[in-house]
């Protein structure tokens, strides 16, 4: 399975509702009403009394094409399949047997009635989930749109069609009970009337028309002036009130026994209103709309009208940018194209909340409320900043909008559109000026904000006074100014622009100083800029889809990333600045490392990444994409599990992954390709022949063969041990640091099998027995064993060298090549060094006397000089860089 070796699918967030019309449930033991809106691949169920969500279902394999509900199910269809939903989370039951999609359900008692697009008609049993009746019809003929079921109508269900015909069909014998001519305009809403017999017909053409099915008679006619009909509801708490919803957002509501316009809720959506259920025995009245919005209105007003109760909105327009809020990465601020600034909450959706719209007056929007179109609105914003440090005080938000010159602010705190709109006084009447790019500093008190014209201006936050100009009259740039950052001790402003220069200016500019301070030019035009706040690295997107890496301390370009096929959209630092994550127009996520400037991991997706950004902590990774109106989270799962970020390779092939769903989704990849398994580093004795390596032992252990006699002095016991009366058993063991016994002395119990011992090495000890069996001076496993032994073992093995006079010689000699070896291995080093002064202290006086012994020394001698002047010089290089660091 393709999958990304950083980022796992985490949730989508930001998302409430779409063109499927919602689903009202009334739960008993809740004592509530319920409502479900599809989300995509998923839905969610709501608590009325709180609007909270209650549930996120499973993801479905596509898009969910219609929804349907029950005392018991909640029903879902997608494609050809559908599917019954316990407690909106569990799966109970799958329905398969359609050939087309699957586009309208209708529970019926113990059964379920499903419409696909070739008009085919399937009654299923819910328990037994077989198929009991199928009707088919002819598209061209009788196109089912939509079916209902009358009330006392036994076993009846009424078909509208898309040729304006109505048909009654007894489901249990699978008959035709009667054809309603219609009124040749197609059939776009049926739904039940209060009254027996009646139902309410919406049609294409706007039309309402109150028809009885007993006598086949329409009691009257109803024109909505918004065009097509899409959703009818009828107020059952006594009051004789029909709302239908249009196209264009608006909804009506039809006084009966008037015929005629009771109220009517102008713009209630910014999109179509789909969805329209009234609740039971209630004034309250539940509307959604593919505009990613669900509303409760509730009708206690004097006249009889709506007012807005609750709602739960998210972007009506897909986000055009996004930054995550604050150091605890709890928070993410989005900018959409509908002009809106919001705020998602990571932990619980209750703590979502929106800053508004921007407008261009916002206290005349205000008073014309959420049901009125507003034409004061502003353009898109295309970018903003956002600080945290004065946001009690004053707006800590800016945005700049598609085309227009005027810098807007905000205010999170408040959750509100600020107060001051900035707009340089030099620009007045130029319609032609408008704002590209705008940076807050640190402390939250300036804002810097860049033209299309190559303008750069300081405004004031707190007062929204303008504060000075960088460059002379004609602007800083020759250009569009493309990025502005300021770093994080308001000394230093800089500037990039289209025309490819990078400059730097002093941030209080002094009288009369038109040129910048400092000046970097690139090789190709200028996208935009993404700094690290706590690093001095700065990310520059340039026109030919590469990006470059400037360190700001040295003002020089330190990494060069190339790959992207597409314009790039975004980037962003992780917080300890080592990955650099880029989004592009050809559909790909990279991430590349900064320290070794490797490409170390891709991913493709579905549509094009245009905003992204890191938590905080390290923890997400949240993006937007085209054409979707949700908050993506991608897990970053080198926190939690080891991955191995090697390079990739160009020509490998790019995984493509999925968005996430709305609902927390658990990886379906195996354990074996989650942690790249990698062989186990064992470290080689020796790195490099120029190099000296310790034993890696603790310094008690060879400087207490140093000191022994000190050791032993101070270990005597006072008192001399008594030995016990009846001694146990001991078995023999051999002097070192782990337990092991001696069976040097016990007899060999196979009678064909005799050892013979020379009874020159009869009396010598099990190391000197050793020293003697070496050949080809190969004394590895020799010093293995003698690196074990305790310090006082080692001190008697050295002074029993020479307890035989007959291979005194031979033993001290071969004593001195296994340190010869040791020091030629360079391995070991400050053993050797233990055990050579133990050896020199103890038979110092019998090699003065040996020349072979003596001779022998001047050649230890020789390593011993070569490793000590090696050794030395790393050390002395090493002290003089530390002191050098240190003057620094």
């Amino acid at each position: 399975m393709a999958h990304s070796k950083i980022f796992l699918k985490n949730r989508a967030l930001g998302y409430v509702s779409n063109h499927i019309p919602l689903v009202t449930r009334y739960i008993d033991r809740r004592k509530e009403n319920l409502i479900v809106t599809c989300v995509g691949n998923a839905f969610h169920t709501y608590g009325c009394a709180h609007f909270t969500l209650l549930s996120v279902s499973g993801t479905h394999p596509g898009e969910i094409t219609c929804l349907a509900a029950d005392t018991y199910h909640i029903y879902t269809a997608c494609e050809n399949v559908i599917y019954a939903w316990r407690r909106g989370t569990e799966l109970k039951r799958t329905y398969k047997g359609h050939e087309c999609s699957v586009h309208t359900l209708l529970p019926f008692g113990p059964h379920l009635i499903s419409v696909d697009e070739d008009c085919n008609v399937k009654i299923w049993d819910i328990k037994s989930e077989e198929i009991i009746v199928e009707l088919s019809f002819s598209n061209r003929v009788f196109k089912i749109t939509t079916l209902m079921h009358p009330n006392t109508y036994m076993n009846k269900v009424l078909f509208g069609s898309e040729q304006g015909q109505l048909q009654l069909w007894n489901i249990k014998i699978a008959k035709l009970i009667y054809t309603f001519n219609g009124w040749n305009t197609p059939v776009t809403a049926l739904e039940q009337a209060p009254a027996v017999d009646v139902v309410a017909v919406g049609l294409s053409d706007g039309r309402i028309i109150l028809h009885n099915l007993k006598y086949n008679e329409s009691l009257f006619e109803l024109v909505q002036d918004w065009g097509s009909v899409i959703s009818i509801s009828f107020r059952t708490d006594g009051h004789p009130i029909m709302a239908t919803g249009s196209l264009e957002g608006h909804i009506v509501f039809w006084n009966l026994e008037e015929q005629k316009v009771e109220s009517q809720l102008h713009k209630a959506h910014f999109g179509a209103v789909t969805g329209l259920k009234y609740l039971p025995n209630e004034p309250l009245l539940v509307s959604s709309s593919p505009d990613n919005s669900l509303k409760l209105w509730i009708f206690d007003l004097a006249d009889g009208a709506g007012r807005l109760l609750r709602i739960r909105e998210a972007h009506a327009e897909p986000p055009t940018g996004i930054r995550f809020y604050g150091n605890e990465g709890h928070n993410i601020l989005t900018a959409g194209s509908d002009s809106s600034l919001r705020i998602f909450s990571t932990v619980t959706e209750i703590l979502n909340k929106s800053l508004g719209r921007a407008s261009f007056n916002r206290k005349a929007s205000k008073k014309k409320g959420r049901t009125i179109a507003d034409p004061m609105i502003m353009p898109p914003i295309t970018t903003f900043a956002a600080e945290t440090t004065r946001e009690k005080e004053w707006d800590n938000i800016v945005a700049t909008h598609s085309g227009l010159g005027t810098v807007t602010t905000w205010s999170s705190n408040q959750a509100k559109m600020g107060a001051f709109k900035l707009f340089p006084e030099k620009f007045k009447g130029n319609r032609n000026v408008f704002a590209t790019t705008v940076c807050l500093t640190k402390c939250g008190n300036f804002v810097i904000i860049g033209y299309n014209t190559g303008h750069v201006e300081k405004f004031n936050m707190q007062s929204g006074i303008h504060r000075g100009s960088y460059g002379n009259d004609v602007g800083a740039h020759n250009g569009p100014v493309k990025g502005v950052m300021v770093g994080p001790l308001n000394q230093t402003v800089i500037t990039a622009g289209r025309d490819g220069f990078i400059q730097f200016w002093d941030f209080k500019p002094k009288k009369g100083i038109t040129e910048p301070k400092a000046k970097l030019v690139m090789d190709e035009p200028i996208e935009w800029l993404r700094y690290h706040s706590d690093s001095s690295l700065v990310a520059v997107a340039l026109e030919d889809f590469s990006v470059v890496v400037i360190d700001l301390d040295t003002r020089r370009i330190v990494r060069r990333f190339e790959g992207h096929e597409g314009r790039i959209t975004d980037a962003c630092f992780n917080p300890d600045s080592r990955w650099l994550i880029t989004a592009s127009m050809d559909c790909t996520i990279r991430v590349w490392d900064v320290p070794s400037s490797n490409l170390i991991d891709i991913f493709q997706v579905p549509e094009a990444c245009t905003s992204l950004h890191f938590s905080p902590t390290g923890e997400f990774l949240a993006t937007t994409h085209v054409c979707n109106l949700g908050v993506y989270l991608w897990s970053n799962r080198t926190l939690y599990s080891h991955i191995s970020l090697k390079a990739i390779n160009k020509d490998d092939p790019i995984p493509m992954i999925g968005l996430p769903g709305s609902v927390v989704e658990v990886s379906d990849i195996a354990e074996d390709e989650l942690v790249e398994l990698e062989p186990e580093y064992v470290s080689p004795e020796q790195l490099q022949n120029d190099l000296i390596t310790m034993s890696g032992f603790a310094n008690s252990k060879w400087q207490n063969i140093l000191n022994i006699d000190i050791v032993r002095k101070r270990n005597k016991p006072r008192e001399a041990l008594k030995a016990p009366e009846n001694a146990p058993f001991f078995l023999p063991t051999i002097p070192s640091l782990e337990l092991k016994f001696d069976f040097s002395n016990v007899k060999n119990m196979e009678a064909n099998k005799k050892l013979i011992t020379h009874p020159d090495i009869q009396n010598l000890t099990i190391f000197s027995k050793a020293l003697l069996s070496v050949e080809n001076n190969e004394f590895h496993e020799v010093v293995e064993k003698f690196k074990y032994m305790s310090p006082s073992s080692i001190d008697f093995e050295i002074q029993s060298l020479s307890a035989d006079e007959n291979t005194t010689q031979t033993l001290l000699l071969q004593f001195m090549k296994m340190i010869h070896y040791m020091m030629e291995k360079k391995t070991d080093f400050e053993l050797a060094q233990a055990y050579l002064s133990v050896f020199l202290k103890w038979h110092g006086t019998e090699i003065t006397k040996n020349e072979s012994l003596r001779n022998y020394l001047s050649t230890l001698q020789e390593v011993q000089s070569k490793n000590w002047f090696l050794l030395r010089d790393k050390l002395f290089y090493n002290l003089s860089v530390v002191q050098a660091l240190k003057k620094m």
